[in-house]
């Protein structure tokens, strides 16, 4: 016989953790987006365009470099792909470390607030590829025109975000640094910069897919080796699925690094709090 307690007990029921939860979810919507795409690519499109059956197909051909003449001119694969992100690394370490002082001399210095805030608001909404023109006649069609650009796109929204930080500096620190007459450089480095670490990151994850588009953006157009160049090739030579390769090794790329700056804000910056 059962007793009161146990006919009142609730039924236990299966329960996901939040994280389990979230990443099925992820891997059941990327899964029907998948199914859509296939299934619209065989009943809609010619045979040439890409699906994911063909993409998987596609991926040891890719890995491996082979290539037909055409695609040839773009460089191996994994050639291709060392030369983006060569690129997109040395133009971010340009970039966020001059907007890192750019946006703190603005941000502590009303004059230089001044004179460079309505520039660099005014540079930042402009779109990279209108200044790709004045890059090819200041540098050529050469990888100097695609570092500029990476430059120009990583260095806006770390010098932007960087300011922020700085004016939203508590002005009791700087107070109690003023009495124990710190030098300005302990000021601008040792509490500013460190008060701003969370717009810095912000602006760092901002900046590295702007410098990434940059990158791709001036390799189409200025038919450098790169994954950019890969990517158009193969697409002119109608091998949508290898083009499809290089896109998802770019969304890899920009995934991880995204990854990357999360784990660095949760070990930097354990204090700060983060949603989702």
């Amino acid at each position: 016989m059962t007793t009161a307690a146990e006919t009142l007990r609730p039924a236990r029921t299966l329960t996901l953790s939040p994280g389990v939860r979230h990443l099925a979810i992820r891997i059941a919507t990327g899964i029907v987006l998948l199914l859509l795409w296939e299934g619209l690519a065989t009943w809609l499109a010619p045979s040439y365009v890409a699906r994911p059956s063909g993409v998987v197909r596609a991926i040891p051909r890719v890995v491996e470099n082979h290539s037909t003449p055409l695609t040839a001119l773009a460089g191996g694969f994994w050639q291709s792909v060392g030369s983006t992100v060569l690129a997109v690394f040395e133009g971010l370490a340009i970039g966020v470390t001059l907007g890192v002082l750019v946006g703190l001399t603005m941000g502590r210095l009303r004059d230089a607030d001044a004179a460079l805030r309505i520039y660099v608001n005014a540079f930042f909404a402009l779109p990279t590829i209108a200044v790709l023109p004045l890059m090819t006649l200041w540098f050529g069609y050469s990888a100097t025109a695609r570092l500029a650009i990476v430059i120009f796109g990583a260095f806006m929204p770390v010098c932007l975000n960087v300011y922020d930080g700085v004016r939203r500096l508590p002005s009791e620190f700087v107070e109690v640094s003023r009495t124990y007459h710190a030098r300005w450089w302990n000021v601008w480095f040792g509490i500013a910069l460190p008060a701003s670490l969370p717009y810095l990151l912000a602006g760092l994850r901002l900046a590295f897919g702007r410098a990434l588009v940059g990158a791709v953006v001036a390799e189409y157009l200025l038919a450098l080796h790169g994954l950019g160049f890969y990517i158009l090739t193969t697409s002119r030579a109608f091998d949508q699925n290898a083009s499809m390769v290089g896109v998802l090794v770019l969304m890899v790329i920009a995934v991880t690094m995204n990854s990357a700056i999360d784990v660095a804000t949760r070990r930097l910056l354990p204090w700060f709090r983060r949603t989702g």
